[in-house]
């Protein structure tokens, strides 16, 4: 295992807690799009929250992300780039041959990357997802609830992330941890597959030949557009996983993924992808 470079983890754990502390209030405007009421577009989102809820309104849910991702980016940048390492060597059966990609190599090695991100982002997107939308105005969204729910609805469910976690785990179960995880297996393993492959190739295409070295404007230049790839594929889906992990916070409103695909379809059809698609990464 010589080519195993613990350089890669730590790239990701950096990058992982550079887009935390930047991307969660565009995050939590997503999330609300998606799996909330009487929001509208983006800036009517952007408005109504900070109305309601102040600027600390577009930070709900940020610490435990904060605390998790930055290790869970590590291990799945680390996964790819290590997997891709490894079945390049594999191939060329010398180290000296690392640089050679398939892809092949690309493909698998971004899938593997895709079924360990789900292992270990599910539970932390769902934590911050109950967390952001548990201020969501309920008694406009489910006039059909039962008084014991709406007057739940009055104050916040959960008091943060480890009463999150343990009032999940004693209503749900262990099994609760993991609700949406097949949405976000058909999110995640095609997303980073449309994510790693365009990224490399990319990247490889943008550096000029002399560069012995990763090129930071070819580096930055390929992740934005591998980043708008993967996200326009990503988004459908992603609204399915945010609403069934959001689905439970005061009531089960979706069976499952076709239910949910069914449900939001027949309600709203496409039109609110576009501006969903524009707060996503």
């Amino acid at each position: 295992m010589g080519s195993f470079q613990l350089e890669d983890f730590a790239a990701g754990w950096i990058g992982g807690a550079a887009s935390v502390i930047i991307g969660h209030p565009l995050d939590t405007v997503k999330t609300r799009l998606q799996a909330g009421v009487n929001y509208g577009n983006t800036l009517s989102c952007i408005r109504t929250v900070y109305r309601r809820e102040s600027v600390f309104g577009f930070f709900k849910g940020m610490s435990f992300p904060l605390a998790s991702i930055a290790v869970y980016n590590s291990v799945v940048f680390g996964v790819f780039s290590n997997t891709q390492r490894f079945l390049s060597q594999h191939h060329c059966r010398e180290p000296e041959a690392s640089r050679s990609r398939t892809l092949s190599d690309l493909l698998l090695a971004s899938m593997v990357a895709g079924v360990v991100s789900v292992g270990l982002g599910a539970p932390v997107d769902l934590i911050k997802i109950r967390l952001q939308m548990q201020t969501q105005p309920f008694r406009e969204a489910n006039l059909a609830l039962k008084p014991r729910a709406v007057a739940l609805g009055k104050q916040p469910v959960y008091q943060g992330p480890v009463h999150c976690i343990a009032t999940i785990v004693r209503t749900e179960g262990l099994a609760g941890m993991y609700r949406g995880v097949g949405a976000m297996l058909l999110r995640d393993v095609p997303g980073y597959c449309l994510y790693f492959i365009p990224y490399v190739f990319l990247n490889d295409w943008i550096t000029p030949e002399a560069c012995t070295g990763p090129n930071p404007c070819a580096v930055w230049l390929a992740g934005g557009m591998a980043g708008a790839i993967s996200w326009g594929t990503a988004t459908p889906m992603d609204v399915v996983k945010s609403r069934l992990q959001a689905d439970g916070v005061y009531l089960n409103k979706y069976k499952g993924v076709l239910d949910c695909i069914s449900q939001s379809y027949q309600k709203e059809g496409l039109k609110n992808e576009e501006e969903q698609f524009i707060c996503c990464e």
